[in-house]
C-alpha cells in the first residue's frame, strides 16, 4: 500500500505525541529486531524508532531495511529517528483511519 501526502502529513501529526519504542544500536538489525518491530505494529499500527549513535546504519538507512520484512512504510525520517506504518488488515482492530485517497474514487 502506497501512501498519499495527506496520508503522510496526517500519520506524521499522529507520531509526534508517540514515545520512541525501537531503539538501534550496535547488535544492528536482528531477528529479535525485527520481531519486536512487528509486535509493536499490531499493537500500534505507528512506531517510531531511534538510531542510536554507536549504530552503523543512518534513520534512512534502518528504516529502509525494516520496511520489507515488517511489510510497513517508512512515514517520516527526521535526523537519528523514523516512523512506519502498516495498516492492520481487520478493521475491527484499527486504531487509525487514513483520509481517503481521492484519486481511486475515479
Amino acid at each position: 500500500m502506497e501512501l498519499t501526502s495527506k496520508q503522510r502529513a496526517q500519520l506524521r501529526g499522529l507520531a509526534a505525541g508517540e514515545d520512541t519504542i525501537i531503539h538501534i544500536g550496535k547488535d544492528g538489525i536482528g531477528e529479535n529486531l525485527i520481531k519486536q518491530v512487528n509486535d509493536a505494529l499490531e499493537a500500534r499500527e505507528l512506531v517510531k524508532g531511534r538510531v542510536l549513535e554507536n549504530s552503523m546504519y543512518t534513520a534512512r538507512e534502518a528504516a529502509e531495511e525494516l520496511k520489507v520484512p515488517t511489510r510497513s512504510e517508512v512515514v517520516q525520517v527526521i535526523g537519528s529517528k523514523f516512523v512506519l506504518y502498516r495498516m492492520q488488515h481487520d478493521k475491527d482492530k484499527r486504531r487509525i483511519q487514513l483520509v481517503p485517497d481521492r484519486k481511486k474514487r475515479v
